[in-house]
C-alpha cells in the first residue's frame, strides 16, 4: 500500500524545525494514545504519527526522507531502526500512562515484541549515493543506455574485504571469543538487567587482523572509480530517479552496500516546449497561408509532419498534431504536439504587391457588404 507522507500525517510544513514537530506530536499523541481513547482506529493513529515523529524529529532520517522519500527510510531502516533513539520518555513522563517510556517499551506495546538481544543484529548498510545526469530532449524521447562514473567505497579486491594479507587469516578475538559484543548483567531489584555494549578490541567484528593487507591497510575496503552502466526509459521526466540497489557505498566486513540514486535533468529545447507528455511550439506563417489555406511542414522529434492550415487561421490558433508528443512513460502510446501559428506581416512591399493588396482590400469590403 502506498504510505502517506509524514508531514501531511502530523500536518505540519515541509519546513517546520524540531520544537514544532515535538510539540504537534505531544498534542497528536495525547489524543490518540490507546490509554486515552477507546476508538477502534486510535491505535493504528498512534503507530502511523509515532512513525512520522521519529523519522522527522532525527535529523538524519529526515533528510534521507526529504531526498528520497518513503524508498530512502524503508531500504535503509529496519521498523525496529525507525524508532531507536526517539524520545518518547519526555512526551509521556508523568501523564498517566501505564508502561515505561524508552524505545523498547514503545515498541512492545504497539507493534508485539521488545527489542531485546535475543534478536537477530540487522547487518549494516552503506550510505546511498546520489549522481546527476544531463540529458537532451531527444534522450529522453527515444530513451538512453550509458555508463556514468562513479566514485564510492568498494569491497578490497586484494583480501576480499577481510582486511587481512593475502595467504592469512583474520583471528578470533579472544576479548569477546567472536561475537563482537560484551554482555555484562546483574540483578537489580527490578529484576536481571543486561547491558550490551560493542567490544573495544575488535570494534564490533569478532576478528583481530594481525597482518594487514597491504591494498587496503586492514579496512577491508578501497577508493575506487567505478563505471556503472545505466538504462534511462523513454519518457523520463525532470527530476526522475533510477534506483540502483547495492550500487552505493560498502560500507566494510558482514555490512550491505547501499543504493545508487541517479536523478535525471532533462535540458530545455530550442524548439519545444514539454508539459507532460505533450510538445508545445510555435511557428510562423504567411498571410497568403493563413488566408488561403495550406499544408504546411512542421518539425517533430521523429522528421517533419505536414500539417493542414485551414482558410482563413488567425494568428494565435493553435492546431494540434496526434501522438507526435513524449512517449508515456512505462506506458503504450504517446502524448501530442500542440502548433500555435503566427501570421508573418511583411515589413516591406513592393509596389506592385501594395497596389494587389489594396484591391484586395477594395474586394473584401464588398464582400463584407454583401453580407
Amino acid at each position: 500500500m502506498t504510505k502517506r507522507d509524514y508531514y501531511e500525517i502530523l500536518g505540519i510544513d515541509k519546513n517546520a524545525g524540531k520544537s514544532e514537530i515535538k510539540k504537534t506530536y505531544r498534542k497528536l499523541a495525547l489524543k490518540y494514545h490507546p490509554d486515552k481513547n477507546p476508538d477502534k482506529g486510535a491505535e493504528e493513529k498512534f503507530k502511523g504519527i509515532s512513525e512520522a515523529y521519529a523519522v522527522l524529529y532525527d535529523d538524519e532520517k529526515r533528510k534521507m526522507y526529504d531526498m528520497y522519500g518513503h524508498a530512502g527510510i524503508d531500504q535503509r531502516y529496519s521498523y525496529e531502526d525507525i524508532f531507536r533513539g526517539a524520545d518518547f520518555g519526555d512526551i509521556f513522563r508523568g501523564r498517566g500512562f501505564d508502561f515505561d517510556f524508552g524505545f523498547d517499551d514503545i515498541f512492545e506495546r504497539f507493534f508485539g515484541h521488545r527489542m531485546g538481544f535475543d534478536r537477530r543484529p540487522r547487518a549494516r548498510r552503506g550510505s546511498d549515493l546520489r549522481y546527476d545526469i544531463e540529458i537532451g530532449l531527444e534522450d529522453a524521447y527515444k530513451g538512453l543506455e550509458t555508463e556514468i562514473n562513479v566514485p564510492r567505497t568498494e569491497i578490497c579486491n586484494v583480501c576480499n574485504g577481510s582486511g587481512a594479507k593475502p595467504g592469512t587469516e583474520p583471528k578470533t578475538c579472544p576479548h569477546c571469543n567472536g561475537a563482537g559484543q560484551m554482555r555484562v548483567s546483574r540483578r537489580t531489584a527490578f529484576g536481571m538487567f543486561t547491558q550490551v555494549s560493542t567490544c573495544s578490541k575488535c570494534n564490533g567484528q569478532g576478528t583481530i587482523v594481525e597482518e594487514l593487507c597491504p591494498s587496503c591497510r586492514g579496512r577491508g575496503t578501497i577508493q575506487k572509480t567505478r563505471k556503472i552502466e545505466i538504462r534511462i526509459p523513454r519518457g523520463v521526466d525532470e527530476g526522475a530517479q533510477l534506483r540502483l540497489a547495492g550500487q552505493g557505498e560498502y560500507p566494510g566486513k558482514g555490512a550491505k552496500s547501499g543504493d545508487l540514486y541517479v536523478v535525471i535533468h532533462v535540458k530545455d529545447h530550442p524548439k519545444f516546449k514539454r508539459r507532460g507528455a505533450d510538445f508545445y511550439q510555435k511557428i510562423d506563417i504567411s498571410f497568403t497561408d493563413a488566408a488561403l489555406g495550406e499544408k504546411i511542414d512542421v518539425e517533430t522529434l521523429e522528421g517533419n509532419e505536414k500539417l493542414k492550415i485551414s482558410e482563413g487561421t488567425d494568428s494565435g490558433e493553435i492546431f494540434r498534431l496526434n501522438n507526435k508528443g513524449m512517449p508515456w512513460l512505462n506506458s503504450r502510446g504517446y502524448g501530442d504536439m500542440y502548433v500555435e501559428v503566427h501570421v508573418k506581416t511583411p515589413k516591406k512591399l513592393g509596389r506592385r504587391t501594395r497596389k494587389i493588396l489594396e484591391e484586395l482590400e477594395k474586394e473584401l469590403k464588398n464582400d463584407e457588404r454583401k453580407y
